[in-house]
């Protein structure tokens, strides 16, 4: 197999080549055809946050099933599947036994403690893969497996918000933005300042405004769902959210929030975040992005090109999705 390998934080990957790995109790091995480029990604490589080293990176993996570890009988030889960014829980934690698996006291993370897509193979654990729906190619699923997965949790902790604001208009947002508007709720988005080419795109998949992420939105927001990695939106979307709002933090990584006055948060306000997400989360929005008719755009860029495909990530020059093929 070859695959692009991340040996220390804030150095290249690197081509490497292995031999095929075997699929344990219980695993698979997939055959990568598609692997989206996220933004965790880009926490692991640049060391904003530590796992194992080294590693190979990407969760958003798209493949066919070459090889079946002992005891899987959810999937045949052949089949279609996707494999997130949660690849494995204990399954006995007090998280775990109370539908929280997402907080598991000792997960394995796809692309970060355990080799992830940006490889030709890779192996999972068979209960954490989905089948995905035959109305996406293998290209525009990819980004659904952590952009849209992960969203999804955080649209679902946002609550019923007629209003709701996006800050950081790129994968997630582009994703969730279709779904809310297929749901019947005003979406306002808000990206860097002066970004006007991802302000047109926010407009034409159904926005009803997109403006910087420093203006004051239309109208009051029933709740804000944060993307981007910047401490200093929140304090931004408690203002911008009404009474009782909430304001949610949809990323692994952040910078440290500045001090705000205790005012705006007051009224009920709150602010969350999002860990990771749960096998039902990916059901639910696996077949509502089916059912809604999402399209995802996306950027195919060859697995060789990972390095130049994280570096338009980590300088904001991305439209959509960038996938690496094999």
């Amino acid at each position: 197999m070859h695959a692009m390998q991340l040996d220390a934080p804030g150095t290249p990957l690197h081509a490497v080549e292995r031999p095929l790995p075997e699929p344990g109790p219980g695993e698979v091995r997939i055959r990568v055809t598609a692997c989206g480029v996220c933004r965790t990604d880009l926490h692991v490589a640049d060391g904003d946050i530590h796992g194992h080293l080294p590693i190979i990176p990407g969760h958003e993996i798209v493949g066919r099933v070459e090889a079946l570890g002992p005891g899987v009988t959810d999937f045949a030889l052949g089949q279609r599947v996707g494999v997130p960014w949660l690849g494995h829980t204990c399954g006995t934690c007090p998280y775990c036994t109370s539908a929280r698996e997402n907080l598991c006291d000792t997960p394995q993370f796809t692309g970060f403690t355990r080799d992830g897509g940006f490889a030709t193979h890779c192996l999972a654990d068979a209960h954490f893969c989905f089948a995905l729906p035959d109305a996406f190619d293998d290209l525009h699923a990819a980004p659904l497996l952590c952009a849209g997965l992960i969203g999804y949790r955080s649209y679902r902790m946002a609550g019923d918000a007629p209003v709701l604001g996006l800050y950081g208009f790129g994968a997630a947002a582009h994703i969730l933005a279709q779904l809310a508007v297929w749901q019947g709720r005003k979406v306002f988005a808000f990206t860097r300042e002066g970004d006007t080419a991802a302000q047109a795109f926010a407009r034409e998949i159904g926005c009803a405004w997109a403006g910087d992420s420093t203006e004051t939105p239309p109208e009051p927001l029933d709740a804000a769902i944060l993307f981007a990695p910047v401490g200093a939106l929140v304090p931004q979307a408690l203002k911008a959210v009404k009474k009782g709002g909430r304001v949610v933090c949809g990323g692994i990584h952040m910078s440290d929030i500045p001090a705000f006055p205790y005012a705006d948060l007051w009224e009920e306000r709150s602010i969350l975040s999002v860990a990771n997400l749960t096998r039902q989360d990916g059901t639910e929005f696996l077949a509502l992005a089916a059912e809604a008719g999402i399209r995802t755009h996306v950027t195919p860029m060859p697995l060789a090109q990972a390095n130049e495909a994280l570096e338009r990530l980590r300088k904001g020059e991305v439209e959509g999705a960038l996938v690496l093929v094999c």
